[in-house]
């Protein structure tokens, strides 16, 4: 996993100075090789999917799927990430296979998943 500069894990859903909250602290998940942007802001309760990419600055406030590309405030996936860390040519929705430009590893959309296959 990667941290960026100044990004920030909430513990309380609901926050307030006056009003102690410490037994409604939500466990966060984040699953091996995510990358989290510089400034973003994951909020508690949710988990972050392998090899999933949080651009920097966006606001993470569901479940981020396997290898899912989130930017924006609240946080909308944009596309799909490879191992590698580079940007998958896959559809948001539907089917469809892709390789790495970086690794050549080949990535496969089906039910909103993805998959590594074989070369």
């Amino acid at each position: 996993m990667y941290c960026g500069p100044s990004m920030v894990f909430t513990n309380v859903y609901n926050p307030r100075s006056a009003v102690s909250r410490k037994a409604e602290y939500r466990r966060t998940l984040v699953k091996r090789g995510a990358t989290l942007g510089a400034n973003c802001t994951i909020v508690c309760g949710t988990t972050i999917g392998e090899y999933a990419f949080v651009g920097a600055g966006a606001v993470i406030n569901r479940d981020v799927p396997d290898h899912a590309l989130m930017v924006g405030v609240p946080a909308r996936q944009v596309g799909w990430m490879s191992r590698h860390g580079e940007r998958l040519a896959l559809p948001l929705q539907g089917s469809g296979e892709a390789a790495c430009p970086a690794t050549g590893e080949c990535y496969q959309l089906a039910d909103g998943r993805i998959t590594r296959t074989p070369k």
